[in-house]
């Protein structure tokens, strides 16, 4: 057996072994992602000192952005809860598109807020909306839910200004407007078939526990409507509704900043910080002490206790996340990507089913969207420029579907949305790693498909 295939075999025992214990031995998922990331990395050679480095330094980096994502998120989410701003935009959803369809209204405004935005913030900032939803109207968590993630998805994986998607513009030399549009044209068709469609399937096929902890802070369950179904003292949809809206206004503006202004100019380095995913965040929440609470006339005090309140909830999450980039790290470190890569160089497959496929691997493979589609790209240009008479642009969207498959317990979104929904690892198996699934194979279709209408 040659080396590569031995490091594949190990990440293969690697991942089964997590289902298997956390899903049938019940063992706690920090304390398994931690045991098989050591396990692993020892297995495929690395000494154990540099296991537990990697594993250490993969905690540290996924947690460096996300805890301050997931903490600045949840205290807005928790303030619009407070106030009765996700009631009001909730019930706003529900009076225009109507109960049968608002899962449809929420992918829709999942995919115009996730075009500028990372996939964790327009997480966190929209997901109020869905327990909110999903409590005013009865229906499953589950059915609003995976529409949400679906949109947000899409576009993270397919549409630049994300980093990855324009890493692979660059990579093709593509046109960033072309991909934009053939991105709308690809994307859209494949956040339906992966979310409201899929949503309305499976929902039934998955029953949640009664209790959930983050959904209690962020369900909004104190604005509830009176008696003639008016909701009392909460600020308007307007001001509601851009409050929610100004990191993404603030991250557009960076990205327009970077496009038409010199890298010289002032006004770019102030709209370059303001549109960094934090600080567009912290802007927004302290914006939404005064936005928010003042309609309600909440207190210091008060502003302290829902912060506070909200926060405890996301300790064990964050955990849970950490350790899921610390498999990632041992993954990457110990070759699994490099192996995948150096088999994809032996294919002689065309140049789009070549970026998919190697995108689709090294996501399995190593857990990471971002790390897929990089170095799928990398990988693949230099074939692409050797096999003329593919559009660049339709390659970055290949590519893009193919780091989005399979998303499982290698990848922090995959705990992110366990552990929000508070789903068991199964559970979210045969809802977001088949949403994921779908997106990948229905975006790889939608693409070969407009290959022929070019």
């Amino acid at each position: 057996m040659n080396p590569d295939t031995r490091l594949l075999l190990y990440a293969l025992v690697a991942v089964v072994a997590l289902i298997v214990l956390i899903a049938t031995f019940k063992l706690h998922p920090f304390v398994a992602l931690i045991s098989v990331s050591l396990g692993l990395g020892v297995a495929a050679g690395m000494p154990p000192a540099a296991a537990v480095k990697a594993f250490q330094d993969g905690v540290g980096n996924t947690l460096g952005f996300i805890a301050i994502v997931v903490g600045l998120g949840t205290m807005l989410g928790k303030m619009m809860a407070e106030s009765g701003a996700a009631a009001r935009i909730a019930t706003t959803l529900i009076d225009a598109f109507g109960e049968r369809y608002v899962h449809w209204a929420v992918m829709v405004v999942a995919f115009i807020v996730g075009i500028p935005v990372f996939f964790q913030v327009g997480f966190v900032l929209l997901v109020p909306l869905v327990f909110t939803i999903a409590r005013r109207t009865g229906m499953s968590l589950i059915k609003i839910g995976i529409p949400l993630v679906a949109g947000l998805s899409v576009v993270h994986g397919m549409l630049p200004p994300h980093p990855a998607a324009m890493l692979a513009v660059i990579a093709y030399n593509a046109d960033v407007g072309r991909t934009i549009l053939y991105g709308l044209l690809v994307g859209l068709p494949t956040a339906s078939l992966a979310g409201p469609i899929f949503a309305t399937w499976v929902a039934p096929r998955i029953v949640l526990p009664p209790d959930n902890p983050i959904a209690r802070q962020l369900e909004g369950s104190s604005n509830d409507p009176d008696a003639s179904g008016a909701v009392q003292q909460t600020p308007g949809f307007g001001i509601s509704l851009f409050t929610v809206l100004v990191p993404v206004i603030l991250m557009l503006l960076a990205s327009v900043g970077d496009a038409a202004l010199d890298s010289t100019s002032s006004v770019r380095s102030v709209l370059h910080f303001l549109g960094n995913p934090i600080v567009a965040l912290l802007v927004a929440l302290l914006f939404s002490f005064w936005s928010l609470g003042r309609p309600r006339h909440f207190t210091r005090q008060q502003l302290m206790k829902f912060c506070n309140d909200c926060l405890a909830p996301t300790a064990t999450i964050l955990l849970v996340i950490g350790a899921g980039g610390g498999f990632n790290q041992v993954l990457v470190q110990s070759g699994v990507g490099r192996a995948i890569a150096n088999m994809a160089i032996g294919s002689h497959a065309s140049p789009l089913l070549l970026a998919w496929g190697v995108a689709a691997l090294i996501r399995v493979a190593t857990g990471s969207a971002t790390v897929a589609m990089t170095t799928a790209a990398g990988i693949v240009a230099p074939i692409a420029v050797a096999m003329p008479g593919t559009h660049a642009e339709l390659l970055v969207l290949a590519t893009g579907a193919g780091s989005l498959v399979l998303s499982h317990v290698n990848d922090a979104g995959f705990w992110l949305i366990k552990e929000f929904f508070n789903m068991t690892v199964p559970q979210t198996l045969k809802t977001w790693t088949v949403t994921e699934t779908i997106i990948g194979v229905a975006g790889l279709g939608f693409t070969l498909l407009l290959s022929l209408v070019l």
